[in-house]
């Protein structure tokens, strides 16, 4: 009996190390090209314009330190930001190591940090420590060749990758001690293991790096840096046959010329409107360095204990018994002792843990311009009423919700106890104590009915105490307190108020109806509301007599 052969399993390539990437570069006979990165955000920045390789020049990153390029940064400070720049990417960094920061003994430390920071390779220059930039000054003394060679050695006997890259940097020409120096140098550095040359000239011509790599032929890769002969065409180094090409500094004097021309115009304009749209925005930036993974991740990881809770404040109306003070303004932004009204409700409704605040405006509604909240408008608010303003914020009545009036404040003990209640839908009801009769009040109010009187005990009512009705005009006996225009919800009771205001709307009372009405239509269908009992400690500001007791209320 056969047995059919099994299918082949397919197996995904494993994907190339950043030290292979960057050995692939130098090795393959197309040329390739690295771009300079300072920091974390230039990398990624090198990597999203299609860059295979990222060069972390120590001009660069010694000049976003604001020091020069003379060692003033120690190799373990540059190697904070090579940790960066390696973490924001997905290609290989090669580094610029100067001369390596001292003798054998440093570049093994270096180079063993480099790949624990999987950093692809290191570049090492033969001159002396403390380096000095080769643009700078003529005839700079070079390291002694045997010694060179031993850092070459001890560098890749020091490498935790196969695939590290350690490349010889050759300044001889530089120097001005010619290509005979240069070819004996590149050759005693390949033979102590060096995986590629880097020659490097100043002139403003390729003919000397040219007519090394001539000479060199073959014998191992060659990297150039034509920073100074930039006019030479792309396509000479191609014939050439060299392998790769650094752009070594180019982004880091991109972003001084920006940042420059950006700090002059706004110090000269002391404004921004000019400028706005010719940056980044601030949205790109979040882009590039990652927020959106952020987010995602925290929704997959982070489990949050606080609950998020809307706030929707109803201050359409304007206010007429404060006569001339709402000519201009409307009710909730009347001055109480050096602040509008609304900005201490938003303020005590914040610190309780109410962030998120949606402001139902109406009457001069670009008076209500408070930072930190949003609106939304009811232009109608003459001809309307309350429930109808609380349903022009119906997409913010999700979750738990707070519902306020916009002309009360309230201490924030009341709202803590709000907060902290479990039924789906609770009114602040003020008991004011025994024998308080509401009817006496000049002014109008919100009457509530419930199971039981206000019980004296602030910490706990057992059982719960339930609302029974609601109304302007409820019996004496049956009143047990007023509502203060403060009330919670949890998300099953935002989505019965949703429906309740829903069912108005296709009743054809909406328009007219109140709060109380819209409370009374959610009892009357059954639902259960609870009463928080409180006594005073709050102020519902409606004529000039409660705006001086306001100033007294802290």
């Amino acid at each position: 009996m056969t047995t059919a052969a099994k299918p082949a399993l397919s197996v995904a390539p494993t994907p190339l190390s950043k030290a292979a990437q960057l050995r692939r570069e130098l090795t393959s006979p197309e040329l390739s090209f690295l771009m300079e990165a300072h920091n974390g955000l230039s990398a990624k920045i090198v990597e999203e314009a299609g860059f295979r390789g990222i060069w972390a020049s120590g001009l660069s990153v010694s000049a976003t330190l604001g020091v020069r390029d003379s060692n003033e940064a120690s190799w373990t400070q540059v190697l904070e930001v090579l940790e960066f720049m390696s973490d924001a990417t997905t290609i290989p960094v090669l580094v610029d190591g100067d001369t390596g920061y001292g003798n054998f003994n440093n570049l093994r430390r270096l180079v063993k940090k480099l790949c624990q920071y999987n950093i692809a390779g290191v570049c090492i220059e033969d001159k002396l420590f403390p380096k000095t930039n080769s643009f700078i000054g003529e005839a700079q003394p070079l390291a002694n060749i045997e010694e060179f060679c031993g850092k070459i050695k001890a560098g890749k006997d020091s490498q935790l990758d196969d695939d590290f890259s350690l490349i010889a940097r050759i300044e001889a020409l530089v120097a001005g001690w010619g290509i005979d120096e240069a070819l004996h140098r590149a050759e005693a550095y390949h033979a102590a293991g060096a995986d590629a040359i880097l020659i490097h000239s100043k002139l403003s011509t390729a003919d000397e790096i040219l007519a090394f790599k001539h000479d060199w032929g073959e014998r191992c890769p060659v990297v150039i840096v034509p920073t100074m002969y930039y006019e030479t065409p792309t396509e000479a180094f191609r014939t050439a046959g060299i392998s790769m090409v650094i752009w070594a500094n180019h982004n880091l004097r991109a972003s001084i010329s920006a940042m420059r021309d950006v700090c002059r115009k706004i110090c000269e304009e002391q404004r921004l409107v000019d400028i706005e749209d010719k940056i980044t925005s601030v949205q790109d930036v979040f882009e590039l360095v990652g927020n959106q993974e952020l987010a995602e991740a925290e929704r997959r990881y982070l489990t949050s204990t606080e609950k998020k809770t809307h706030g929707i404040v109803i201050a359409a109306s304007r206010g007429r018994k404060l006569g001339d003070l709402t000519a201009d303004q409307p009710k909730c932004m009347v001055d109480i002792r050096g602040k509008p009204l609304l900005r201490r409700l938003i303020s005590t409704m914040k610190k309780g843990g109410v962030r998120d605040i949606m402001v139902v405006r109406g009457y001069k509604k670009e008076k209500i311009n408070l930072p930190s909240i949003t609106t939304v408008d009811n232009d109608s608010y003459n001809t309307t009423n309350e429930a109808y303003s609380l349903s022009c914020a119906l997409q913010h009545i999700e979750g738990d919700c707070v519902f306020s009036y916009g002309d009360i404040l309230f201490r924030r003990s009341i709202l803590d106890a709000l907060l902290a209640a479990s039924a789906d839908i609770v009114l602040a009801v003020d008991a004011r104590g025994h024998g308080f009769d509401f009817h006496d009040v000049e002014r109008k109010v919100d009457l509530v009915s419930c199971t039981r009187s206000f019980s004296g005990d602030y910490f706990e009512e057992t059982p719960p105490v339930s609302v029974v009705k609601i109304g302007n005009d409820l019996p004496s006996d049956d009143v047990h307190g007023e509502w203060i225009g403060l009330a919670r919800t949890s998300a099953r009771g935002s989505k019965i108020i949703q429906e309740q205001l829903g069912t108005m709307k296709k009743d054809g009372c909406l328009e007219t109806s109140t709060m109380l009405d819209l409370f009374s239509n959610i009892l009357e269908a059954g639902h259960h509301v609870e009463a928080l009992y409180v006594a005073g400690h709050w102020l519902d500001v409606d004529d000039a007599f409660d705006l001086a007791k306001a100033r007294n209320f802290t």
